[in-house]
């Protein structure tokens, strides 16, 4: 008896200290949620206090936003971050009723260089100076960018553009700004004269390349010789387009006293199809050492064509001349029925007292067709070989040891113009948009200019154009459909193993 009531004593004790023993677990347990969750807030409020205190610094001293998008969208170009850096001369811009986007893009500038002032307006009432001087209201929406007693009033409608290739409204405030800031800095807009009366296409075919010129401060007027006499004396650069006909005697021979002067020219032009006859430009041409071809260029190399057409040339710009140089980086631009630059031997170069170098080439596959009647896409016997032909060079020609001429060829005038290229059945795409083609056209003329803080690559305006090579296009296809079948397929065969197995 005695024994059992010892033992039930002992499983009594045992259930006591067991219940104690879950009743100080539940107890530090608790402790330690309470405990864990005291922390957890203090380290959310600690966080909180942090992010606040860097919002209110960043606020403060205006700091200029991380951008980490790959074309950079959201930052200032290299180019308006050197055209800002350069401006030594106070520049005013005043923000009326903008938002704040434009007014962040405006406080980049200043951020670059503090000669450019940044003013906020949401009353303009406040300011009768600007309603009097600009007509505003108050519902007026402008960027006015001042400079002594130049200014340039931007309206809503100059900060946005359509792309045409996707129908979508492209933001160009940076572009619009960068280029007041130019205009209204410029003493003197060089002046360049497009050569009229001869050529195949009017001048409402480089519309938006002319308006290109004119954004960057450059003066553009056309210049009909025969009624003129003569090239101007402000003419920094002549601009020639492939011409229909032959240009007369006179005008000949005020071009030749231009180059013996030192003038500057800048030729696009297609090749001469039609085979037609032009002495007298072709004088001009003579006094460079150089020849536009009547034939044309096609590609075989399947990465140096837009898809399915060899007659559309990506050509290779070299990024070590004195035109790219300042770029630092390569290029590619879309020649489409490009002809070929001829140049003279050796022998006649350094008798003319000529030097070149070689801006543009095609691939090494490429060929040279001369019968237009042959419907092949490939090269045939009747066609020649002419791998990595001179399609844009830079011609220096000297004429005194004071005076210097210049050329820019280009065999092809097509990539500077608004013609359209269909993208798809929806969408079109302006053949001066293809890849670097504005670039190129622009630095070229930024060089005979000498603006060498005008030679840069444009920063695209986030919209993309799917413009693609044969090449590029089989990859494309491949790491949609290809490389994810792949997988699939991987993967049921590793089941199917398992599974046998077990």
């Amino acid at each position: 008896m005695k024994k059992e009531n010892k033992k039930e004593e002992k499983i009594n004790k045992e259930n006591k200290d067991l219940i104690v023993k879950k009743e100080k677990k539940q107890k530090t347990g608790t402790g330690k949620w309470l405990k864990q969750t005291s922390l957890t807030v203090l380290l959310i409020l600690i966080i909180v206090a942090v992010c606040i205190g860097i919002n209110i610094l960043v606020e403060n001293e205006n700091l200029t936003d991380f951008d980490f998008t790959e074309d950079k969208i959201y930052s200032l170009s290299e180019q308006s971050k050197d055209i800002a850096e350069s401006i030594d001369e106070d520049v005013e811009i005043i923000l009326v009723n903008m938002s704040e986007s434009q007014e962040d893009y405006a406080n980049k500038y200043n951020s670059v260089n503090d000669k450019i002032k940044v003013e906020v307006v949401n009353d303009v009432t406040s300011r009768p100076d600007l309603t009097d001087e600009y007509g505003l209201t108050s519902d007026s929406y402008a960027i006015i960018v001042k400079s002594g007693d130049k200014s340039k009033v931007l309206s809503s409608y100059d900060l946005y553009t359509i792309d045409y290739t996707t129908y979508q409204q492209k933001d160009i405030t940076e572009e619009a700004l960068t280029n007041a800031i130019i205009d209204v800095t410029t003493e003197e807009k060089p002046v360049i004269y497009n050569l009229t009366g001869h050529n195949k296409y009017s001048s409402d075919y480089y519309y938006y390349f002319i308006q290109d010129l004119q954004d960057e401060a450059y003066e553009f007027n056309d210049l009909d010789l025969l009624t003129a006499g003569e090239i101007p004396e402000d003419a920094a650069v002549l601009m020639i387009t492939t011409l229909s006909e032959d240009i007369t005697e006179a005008e000949r021979d005020a071009i030749l006293d231009y180059i013996q002067a030192g003038g500057k020219i800048i030729l696009f032009s297609d090749p001469n199809t039609t085979g037609k006859e032009m002495p007298n430009f072709q004088d001009i041409l003579d006094e460079y050492g150089v020849s536009i071809s009547e034939g044309v260029m096609l590609e075989q190399d399947s990465s140096k064509m837009l898809y399915g057409t060899p007659s559309a040339i990506l050509v290779t710009v070299s990024p070590y001349t004195s035109v790219t140089q300042e770029t630092n980086m390569n290029m590619n631009a879309c020649f489409m029925t490009t002809g070929r630059i001829d140049v003279a031997d050796s022998a006649e170069l350094e008798e003319l007292g000529v030097e070149i170098e070689t801006l543009a080439t095609t691939s090494t596959e490429s060929f040279y067709r001369t019968d237009y009647s042959l419907e092949s896409n490939s090269k045939t016997e009747d066609d020649e070989d002419s791998p990595s032909a001179t399609v844009g060079a830079l011609v220096k020609k000297t004429i005194d040891e004071e005076t210097t001429s210049e050329l820019i060829v280009y065999s092809n005038n097509i990539f500077i113009t608004n013609l359209r290229i269909a993208i798809s059945q929806e969408y079109f795409s302006y053949a001066l948009d293809f890849y670097n083609n504005e670039d190129l056209a622009m630095n070229s003329i930024a060089y005979l200019t000498e603006r060498d803080n005008m030679i840069t690559i444009r920063k695209d305006a986030e919209v993309s154009t799917y413009t693609v090579t044969q090449e590029q296009n089989t990859i494309i296809l491949s790491i949609i459909f290809a490389i994810p079948a792949i997988i699939i397929i991987i993967g049921i065969i590793v089941w199917v193993v398992r599974r046998r197995k077990r």
